[in-house]
């Protein structure tokens, strides 16, 4: 039987925060009924990465990030749902088993949000979004290996939860729900923990560069698969993370961090307490005007509401480009938090204090992907 929770919206998606998805979705129902064929290059146009970032390299990357987006309407509500972040074995020390998670983080876009569709199609999926939804209190728990999902509406279940006292595990979250109508916050967690679905750090950081590339006229896959040890070009994603953007490949360019020095998509690398990098994201836009970086990535640390893809910003004195990263009067705001509320707190509060820190191993670094020179002045002289 077909989820009564679900109908996909075939129209564009808008990235979220832009306030339109409702208005979006009515102006797309009727638009076939009460516009000629004609008027309707305006709704286009609206939705457009141009209108906001022009027609070079940062509108292109906006496409990229654009497709990571997705709107459903689920229940009686409609959702611009973000692609999930998914990294294998995560979470699973304290497991009996590890898993890996459907297309091991590195897929595509298209490839995965066919595969949520399903997802949010199934039986099991209804039965969980009417669980949420039927008016009790209750607690969720999220069991990952098994890809199962159970509740207590135990009175001290619920008191330890609102009281702090969490008693989840990595691989079994445990989530209060007040029984009220199904979030995007829900249907994250279904999608993360019992869809096993959504893309990692570098699988993101991947598509943004792969996408560009292709607009360019390249085949990165191709371009850099003896670089990244991929036995064939469409294995590439595999094999580009974070230790590849941190290796001494001739491919890599390491680039001073000063902040006008920077581009579109030069690649922001974290440094773990091993000294391995840990974590990457990717630069959209460098506005040495406003003293404003955009960049993105994929985690599942950050606020509820955008776990998963999401867009982060750098602010600096534009009187002073030649900061550094590091530097501590450059405020990062994007904030940090567990995955699940109630779990140990990140270790830094911010994506500022997790660049700068371990500097004795090096702390964050700044790299570029030489291949991508000739197709970004292709892009741009496009213009």
């Amino acid at each position: 039987m077909k989820s009564l929770f679900l109908k996909k919206y075939p129209g564009p998606c808008f990235t979220p925060g832009s306030g339109s998805a409702v208005v979006l979705l009515f102006l797309l129902l009727v638009r076939s009924v009460f516009l000629p064929a004609a008027e309707t290059d305006p709704l286009a146009s609206f939705s457009d990465p141009a209108r906001v970032w022009g027609n070079g390299v940062e509108a292109v990357i906006e496409e990229a990030y654009r497709e990571c987006f997705k709107t459903f309407i689920i229940g009686r509500r409609v959702m611009t749902l973000r692609m999930p972040f998914a990294q294998n074995y995560e979470r699973s020390e304290l497991a009996d088993t590890e898993w890996e998670f459907i297309g091991g983080g590195k897929a595509d876009p298209s490839f995965l949000w066919n595969i949520i569709g399903a997802v949010l199609e199934s039986d099991d999926f209804s039965r969980y979004a009417s669980e949420i939804s039927n008016g009790r209190e209750k607690v969720m728990i999220l069991d990952i290996p098994s890809r199962t999902w159970t509740t207590s509406q135990d009175i001290f279940d619920i008191a330890r939860m609102k009281a702090g006292s969490y008693r989840g595990l990595p691989h079994r979250p445990y989530v209060l729900s007040g029984g009220d109508e199904i979030s995007q916050s829900d249907v994250y967690n279904y999608l993360y923990c019992i869809g096993w679905a959504g893309m990692d750090c570098s699988g993101f950081v991947w598509h943004i560069l792969n996408y560009t590339a292709r607009r360019g006229g390249l085949d990165l896959g191709s371009a850099l698969r003896r670089s990244l040890g991929a036995p064939r070009p469409g294995d590439a994603a595999r094999y580009a993370g974070t230790r590849f953007f941190n290796s001494r490949s001739p491919e890599i360019l390491s680039v001073d961090d000063r902040v006008g020095n920077l581009r579109p998509l030069d690649v922001l690398l974290f440094r773990g307490a091993d000294g391995s990098m840990v974590h990457s994201a990717i630069i959209q836009s460098v506005n040495l005007g406003t003293g404003t970086i955009r960049y993105l990535q994929c985690t599942d640390e950050a606020p509820l509401n955008e776990r998963g893809v999401h867009e982060s910003y750098i602010h600096f004195d534009p009187a002073h480009p030649e900061w550094r990263l590091g530097d501590e009067r450059i405020q990062w705001s994007q904030a940090r938090y567990p995955p699940f509320p109630g779990e140990k707190p990140a270790p830094f509060s911010d994506d500022g204090q997790r660049f700068r820190a371990f500097p004795e191993l090096g702390g964050g670094r700044v790299v570029r992907l030489r291949a991508l020179a000739a197709p970004v002045q292709r892009i741009n002289r496009a213009r």
